[in-house]
């Protein structure tokens, strides 16, 4: 007790004695370490990003879909005809979230193809920081919905990391998915960074929930803070394949589409240069010689092709419609005057990817798979709705694009990269309903962001040094139409495909890539590329080639294109179409044999072992009661995949799926007794090459349950976006479940004990 006294006394001694440190000041706003604040009447910022949509698509750039809600922006807004992506949609959407040049962000490929070089590595360098970051760094709320396609393929597991999903790229609140597309019926989504189930409902679509979850958040965002403006990102799946529709809006566009898309072009020019769009001199740019004309089809080959474009044109007008929504909430709330809205309609021109016929499953189309015209024709009336998984033929695209030649990821010519946009601030805009012409690029809305809010770009982000801003806002030209415009040089690459602007002038290299053969193995050297130049002040649809005449011009223009591929890690080019993975992690790396447990959910078919071109096999353990059900294990979803499921009587069930070609069901003789047992099955492969076929054989207990030979198999993938679960499927069913069992036909009246995946 003496002992405690002393140090009690000896420490109050010690506390009389010590100098006085003065205390810093206090901070005039206690909040202020929490945030910075916005600037004074900083606007909310809305960016709505379509997916897959061609200039000539909408009825406000003079397309044959009806899209009133973006009619209804324009009138209070500005049109921008000359406004460009860059071809394809991951470097398309970090351009536009960064400011930056794709390849500057190390996102200059589409996760399909990306690699080791700087600029294609297929993800954001952490020295060009998104929007998102740096406006909720300056006290904005934050929130981003639907398709993020940013992360790369080996951080999109549960296991992370996440600094790279939108929550981890400056975003409070993310609901959407991770893949380049989804099932609108039964999408992959993730909740933040936890895979979710879709919501139950008979008549769910995937678009309609996107709209509720936005418009829900900018109502709380409002009501809880009403001081903090907002930053809004909605990203649809519309109208990216696989194309679904509610039936409803499908039937709408009964019969419209039967004059086909030679006459769909013709029309829409006219329509775009009676409404001002684009210039009366504008020209059409003649159908390329691979794509068939609409005449050369076949009477059913016309039936199943105008059903497609049916349904993609449902699917746009039903987007725009869900979009409207917002519009509407923002009103509702009194802050549309004050948002600065951006409606881009398209990450790239329309899509050739369903191939020169479209397709019914094209996921397995883009692959080779071969799919006939009766295959095609069988599916045409329940095309577009679930289960379904189709796509539209590229005479739909390049009528789309309409009045430009080429289409997505052509990044050499405008059908590529000229998009559509409207922007619309009621408060900064003082003459709406206007036509903008000067060039612009999606690396120009984020400094547009920050000279409206008055938010300087900064030098370093988390201590990191940040690269330069690329674009140029585009403020200047919000109310002068005749403003000069201050975009005066841009680079476009994809694929090899490149062309460089420059004050009015385009060159453009077409390499070897064609956009309906998307894996295509061609090697060509760039030297052999053949340029073209165009003199776009006097050429809107890029349709007189000025190459022969102006020599000099295009040798400079090249050299320029050099310049500015050095200057932003385009260099080197190569004929990379489908990801080698070279230099880049994976998950599972060279491993032949991967065991999972009970509850694993949401694994990426890129974290597996790779199963295709090869013999591989399956086996799972269990232990079931008397009323065992549901899914044991699932790859893949309604387009192509396999799942070992039990019934709802405890007979245990295979199901492999070949995209439209062949779905195989094999079934045990008698339900599972009480107790422990072992599923398995095996794929065999035939061999000799891509994408053969095999025998497929189901065991059950060791017992032989059943076989089946399969003529194809995929060669690289079931799909891009589904998953790999343990006790449920999760996204769309890869088999018909009994109804009974709910989304997912989650397992129950047993326990899993693991699946074991290995290479053969």
């Amino acid at each position: 007790m003496k002992r405690l006294r002393w140090i009690g006394a000896a420490m109050l001694a010690l506390q009389i004695a010590a100098p006085v440190v003065a205390q810093a000041p206090a901070p005039a706003d206690p909040l202020a370490r929490f945030g910075r604040q916005a600037p004074a009447g900083a606007p909310n910022i809305v960016i709505v990003l379509l997916d897959d949509v061609g200039f000539g698509a909408t009825s406000s750039f003079g397309g044959p879909v009806p899209t009133p809600a973006l009619d209804a922006l324009a009138r209070t807004g500005l049109r921008y005809n000359r406004f460009h992506t860059t071809a394809i949609c991951s470097p398309t959407r970090a351009s536009l979230l960064t400011g930056r040049n794709p390849h500057a962000t190390g996102m200059g490929a589409v996760m399909n193809s990306v690699d080791d070089r700087p600029g294609y590595s297929g993800f954001h360098t952490k020295d060009t920081a998104s929007i998102g970051v740096v406006l909720r760094e300056n006290g904005y709320s934050t929130a981003a919905f639907g398709k993020w396609h940013q992360t790369p393929d080996w951080e999109v597991s549960p296991i992370g990391p996440f600094d790279r999903w939108p929550t981890g790229e400056g975003f409070d609140t993310f609901y959407g998915f991770q893949g380049g597309e989804t099932d609108q019926f039964d999408p992959s989504l993730f909740d933040g960074t936890t895979p979710v189930m879709r919501p139950a409902g008979a008549h769910y679509h995937l678009t309609e929930d996107l709209a509720a979850r936005a418009t829900a958040w900018l109502r709380t965002q409002q009501e809880l803070t009403p001081d903090k403006p907002a930053l809004l990102y909605f990203s649809t799946g519309g109208a990216h394949a696989p194309l679904q529709a509610p039936r409803d809006w499908i039937d709408k566009f009964r019969g419209k589409f039967d004059s086909g898309w030679d006459a769909m072009r013709v029309e829409t020019l006219k329509r775009q240069k009676a409404m001002g769009i684009v210039p009366k001199d504008t020209a059409l740019t003649p159908r390329d010689a691979q794509l068939p004309a609409w005449d050369v089809l076949t009477p059913d080959q016309k039936r199943v092709s105008a059903r497609q474009m049916e349904v993609y044109a449902a699917f746009l007008a039903h987007t725009d419609a869900q979009v409207g929504k917002l519009i509407d909430t923002l009103k509702a709330n009194g802050e549309f005057d004050n948002t600065l809205f951006f409606y881009i309609v398209g990450d790239n021109g329309g899509s050739g990817e369903g191939g020169l016929s479209g397709s019914g499953s094209y996921m397995g189309a883009i692959q080779g798979m071969p799919e006939t015209d009766a295959i095609r024709l069988a599916g045409i009336d329940a095309m577009g709705g679930p289960g379904t998984y189709p796509h539209y033929a590229a005479g739909w695209a390049w009528a789309l694009n309409a009045p430009m030649q080429w289409m997505k990821t052509v990044a050499s010519h405008l059908g590529a990269t000229r998009n559509g946009m409207v922007v619309s601030w009621p408060k900064g805009i003082s003459a709406p309903a206007g036509i903008r012409s000067q060039f612009s690029h999606v690396n120009d809305i984020v400094p547009t962001i920050l000279e409206a809010a008055q938010i300087p770009a900064p030098d370093s982000v988390d201590g990191i040094k940040q690269k330069p801003i690329n674009g140029t806002s585009l403020v200047y030209s919000f109310n002068d139409a005749k403003a000069p415009e201050r975009h005066t040089t841009q680079y476009f690459e994809v694929f090899g495909h490149r062309a460089i602007y420059h004050d009015g002038w385009m060159a453009s290299a077409f390499h070897t890539r064609l956009p309906w053969k998307a894996f295509s193995l061609e090697q060509k050297s760039f030297d052999a590329d053949k340029w073209e130049l165009y003199d776009l002040t006097r050429d809107f649809s890029q349709s007189r080639d000025l190459a022969a005449r102006e020599p000099a011009r295009l040798a400079e223009m090249k050299t320029l294109f050099m310049a500015e591929a050095a200057a932003n890690n385009v260099l080197p080019l190569t004929n990379i179409i489908v990801s080698t993975g070279r230099g880049l992690p994976s998950i599972p790396g060279k491993r032949k044999v991967m065991r999972f447990g009970p509850g694993t959910t949401g694994i990426p078919e890129s974290a597996l072992p790779k199963t295709y071109n090869r013999s591989f096999g399956v086996t799972a353990t269990l232990d079931t009661g008397t009323e065992a059900k549901g899914v044991v294990a699932a790859l893949g979803g309604s387009s192509a995949g396999w799942s070992l499921w039990l019934d709802t009587g405890g007979v245990p069930v295979l199901t492999y799926r070949l995209f439209n070609i062949q779905t195989v069901t094999l079934r045990g003789a008698a339900p599972l007794s009480p107790g422990a047992h072992q599923l398995r099955f095996d794929f065999d492969y035939d061999g000799k090459g891509f994408g053969k076929g095999g025998t497929l054989r189901f065991s059950i207990d060791g017992a032989a349950a059943g076989s089946e030979h399969i003529p194809a198999s995929p060669p690289g993938l079931y799909t891009i976006d589904e998953s790999f679960d343990v006790g449920r499927d999760r996204g769309s069913p890869v088999a018909d479940y009994p109804a009974a069992g709910g989304l997912g036909f989650g397992f129950g009246g047993g326990t899993i004990g693991e699946v074991v995946i290995e290479l053969r």
